[in-house]
């Protein structure tokens, strides 16, 4: 966003609590009963119009009532000139008053973006996060049962490892949902028996990316005797986090089935899914036809 900070730095210790920005239009005109002080106040070339049509005086009470309310900071956009008793007031009220090299909308666009990443729902999930022909696919399961294997043997393959052993998730935007890996997480995979691997070195730079939306989530459980499992494909199961709903699938883990094959194609034949074809139903539909069509020539034989 190409901010310089003009006011010192003590100035920067204010909490950002809203991703909202303020516009301080009917605030320049003297209203500011619903002023918001969580919000950063951004000032444009709208702004910087209509401040010049005050008088030098009311000019600066305005903006020193914007002041007062002690905002976390006031960004002016490039084309907006910042005299002096604005920096000054920044200094006696601890905000922050800043300067880009923007436009306004544009730069009203990227702090919005920044901000809501910053300050998104956060939560953190035990599994291993990667993509898989371009699905963001969450691996989940209990301790021991192999995640961080199949993540390994899918590296191998060609994909791209997130994170391993904890996924940091944040709703990016309304049913969006990013996950990454903690910083000091970064780039590495535990494997028992091996120890810590960095991907990066092993397998060369395409092997991680910082983060990835998520689409699918696979949870590996240990085949239970008895219990059902899903053989076509047509019931669906999610998982909720936040308020977004992740398509969700159960793979039973047994001695001799290749997990890491499986989690790619269920990754696969999810990405199928959202292209609009579904396999399960695809046949679902041949045998409801082929059906209809022996009981027709039953009915002829008649």
């Amino acid at each position: 966003m190409d901010l310089e900070l003009l006011s010192d730095q003590k100035s920067l210790e204010r909490e950002v609590k809203s991703e909202m920005l303020s516009r301080p239009g009917v605030e320049l005109a003297g209203f500011l009963d619903f002023f918001d002080n969580d919000r950063i106040v951004l000032i444009g070339s709208k702004e910087s119009h209509f401040m010049n049509l005050l008088d030098a005086q009311v000019r600066k009470d305005r903006i020193e009532a914007i002041f007062k309310k002690c905002p976390p900071g006031v960004i002016f956009s490039i084309n907006v000139d910042v005299e002096d008793f604005i920096i000054e007031f920044g200094t006696v009220y601890d905000v922050a008053v800043m300067k880009s090299k923007i436009r306004t909308t544009p730069l009203s666009g990227q702090l919005y973006a920044y901000l809501h990443s910053r300050l998104a729902p956060r939560t953190s999930v035990h599994g291993v996060l990667l993509d898989i022909h371009g699905m963001g696919t969450m691996i989940t399961g209990k301790s021991g049962i192999g995640k961080s294997e199949t993540a390994l043997e899918l590296i191998k393959r060609g994909h791209i490892l997130i994170s391993d052993d904890r996924v940091d998730i944040f709703e990016a935007a309304p049913g969006v949902l990013v996950g990454s890996a903690p910083k000091i997480l970064e780039k590495f995979i535990e494997v028992r028996g091996i120890g810590i691997v960095d991907v990066v070195s092993m397998f060369g730079a395409g092997a991680y990316r910082e983060n990835k939306k998520i689409r699918l989530v696979v949870e590996l459980e240990q085949w239970e005797e008895g219990k059902h499992y899903d053989r076509l494909g047509i019931e669906t199961d999610s998982i909720k986090i936040f308020n977004t709903e992740i398509a969700k699938i159960t793979i039973p883990v047994l001695p001799g089935r290749n997990v890491a094959t499986l989690v790619e194609s269920a990754a696969m034949n999810q990405k199928l899914k959202y292209l609009g074809y579904d396999a399960a139903l695809e046949l679902t539909k041949a045998v409801a036809l082929k059906a209809s069509g022996m009981r027709k020539d039953e009915d002829d034989d008649y």
